[in-house]
């Protein structure tokens, strides 16, 4: 959710996806494992929406809260 936040959205609110992978999997030296977990947890969580295409995620009113 940190790496989300750190980047400007583009068109509707959307962030690409390699904005949030490359830091997660480079930076903090995760695992894709966790990477993949990571982001399923925070959709079920209801923080974020995963476009249809994989491409862009999207705060939700409730991921955005956290911020707030």
């Amino acid at each position: 959710m940190e790496h989300a936040q750190a980047f400007d959205s583009i068109q509707d609110g959307q962030i690409y996806i390699e904005k949030i992978n490359g830091p997660f999997l480079f930076g903090d030296k995760a695992t894709p494992a966790e990477y993949s977990a990571g982001l399923k947890y925070a959709i079920e969580q209801g923080w974020l929406v995963l476009h249809e295409s994989g491409t862009f995620v999207k705060f939700t009113p409730a991921g955005s809260d956290l911020f707030a």
